[in-house]
């Protein structure tokens, strides 16, 4: 396994502030801003059509997207619902049964899955037994291949023990939670107040019934942050030790996100600031033993994450890196996307109209994209980077029957001021991301990224967080 030796402070952050920059985080290629409204359920319906071709040896992944939460966390950027009367939530579960069974019926072959993912929202917001019922919905159409990943996010606040014993009787297997920070101002100024006892209970729970791959997410860059309270917070997160943490930067956007307006911007730590706590993030987590894995996210030496990418074989979709991620994407509920053939569907994000779709019968897509020949090398070449940092040439070439130096001719001439500065080598039969460059990942998979290139050129507005 590749030593990572923990960068001092002072030559991160100076490598940070050059090369910060908006830049997508590849979930999907292209992304989610290149989506069309002409992309609609007829094509979702032939795509389906050709995956259940495969018959029921090509597992699938699903994702199960839960929107309700109790109150608004004023950092959050995911698509949810506010809705501290859970009445109004009751009903969806019989929508997200209906839409289940509507792709089920289009996939007669297709019923075993390698992933399945509830995140939201708060999958935690609906009680144990209505959790159940949802599950045994998804289990009575699709049955997990041995080794599945079988995971929930949780918020700490919301989620008991039953939750957990619930869930694990089920075969839940992984679990993710939300930190963010400990630091009790910071809590407060984004209105999620949890303590560290509380998620670590959560935690050794866990852990008694089964769960493994647990993951504690943190943000840097929130209101009132400081490297001296971060810090803290890092240290109270190894003494919980959990097997995977990610740590995200916080992306001030209220001009999309109308809660971020409740913020004061002049709490926000300055740009040397938020660098300098991302630095102590990856010197702290390292300098514990930590692996890295892609670009923001960490995990130990013995977790499958880590083990994965040291053989290169770590993959990603739309609910993060895996393991064995399925062949095709089913994306369940209210905003969900899939990626079947080819094709990238998003769900409507309307509950009302979601609602009224699926209950009608009818497949509740609102827009999508589809990728051609090109768009499907670059995705190949993006995922392996990103989730591997190396690029295999001759399997690349050999996949997709191209020359890759000529093919890709652009694209390595945008590396070379990389390669300059000793952030990517770039050698017979390989790209490969160096340690340090390790931290930029994001950069280099923008020089394949082909929409990005078009849009900078042309003037583009960023709509992207910026890389680190």
């Amino acid at each position: 396994m590749t030593e990572h030796r923990p960068l001092d402070r002072d030559t991160v952050q100076e490598l940070v502030a050059k090369y910060d920059r908006p830049g997508p985080r590849y979930t999907s290629y292209p992304t989610a801003v290149e989506f069309s409204d002409d992309v609609g359920a007829e094509v979702y319906e032939q795509r389906l059509a050709e995956a259940d071709s495969l018959g029921p040896d090509a597992p699938l992944s699903l994702y199960v997207h839960l929107p309700f939460c109790d109150e608004q966390c004023l950092f959050c950027g995911c698509h949810v619902i506010i809705s501290p009367d859970h009445e109004r939530a009751a009903p969806y579960l019989e929508m997200m049964r209906r839409e289940i069974e509507l792709l089920a019926k289009r996939m007669p072959k297709r019923r075993k899955f390698a992933q399945l993912h509830l995140g939201g929202g708060t999958p935690t917001y609906y009680s144990p037994e209505e959790l159940k019922t949802l599950v045994k919905a998804i289990l009575s159409e699709y049955e997990p291949i041995e080794g599945a990943e079988i995971a929930v996010e949780v918020d700490p606040r919301v989620t008991s023990f039953e939750h957990l014993d619930v869930l694990a009787e089920l075969g839940f297997n992984r679990m993710s939670m939300g930190v963010q920070d400990f630091t009790p101002e910071v809590q407060e100024r984004v209105h999620r107040i949890q303590t560290a006892e509380k998620t670590q209970a959560l935690v050794e729970h866990a852990r008694r019934r089964g769960y493994r791959g647990i993951n504690t997410d943190l943000i840097y860059g929130l209101p009132l942050q400081t490297p001296e309270t971060f810090e803290a917070t890092i240290d109270r997160v190894l003494e919980i030790a959990p097997d995977r943490v990610a740590c995200y930067s916080f992306a001030y956007v209220p001009w999309m996100q109308g809660h971020q307006k409740k913020l004061d911007e002049t709490e926000l730590p300055s740009r040397e600031v938020k660098v300098e706590l991302f630095a102590i993030v990856r010197e702290k987590l390292l300098g514990a033993g930590y692996e890295t894995i892609g670009m923001d996210h960490f995990a130990k030496p013995d977790d499958e994450l880590a083990m994965a990418k040291a053989e290169g074989r770590l993959r990603r979709n739309f609910q993060g890196y895996a393991v064995i991620p399925g062949d095709d994407v089913l994306g369940f509920g209210v905003s969900a996307i899939g990626d079947v053939r080819g094709a990238l569907i998003q769900n409507e994000k309307k509950l009302s109209r979601y609602g009224k779709l699926v209950l009608e019968g009818r497949l509740p897509v609102a827009r999508g994209f589809v990728r051609s020949r090109d768009d499907e090398i670059r995705c190949d070449v993006i995922h392996r980077l990103m989730c591997n940092f190396v690029v295999d040439i001759p399997a690349v070439e050999a996949l997709w029957s191209i020359d890759f130096a000529s093919y890709f001719a652009p694209d390595l001439e945008l590396l070379n001021a990389y390669q300059d500065e000793g952030l990517v080598e770039v050698e017979p039969g390989k790209v490969r991301a160096t340690p340090v460059g390790e931290l930029f990942v994001r950069n280099l998979a923008m020089c394949f990224d082909l929409y990005m290139r078009e849009k900078h050129q042309h003037g583009g507005k960023p709509v992207f967080s910026r890389t680190v």
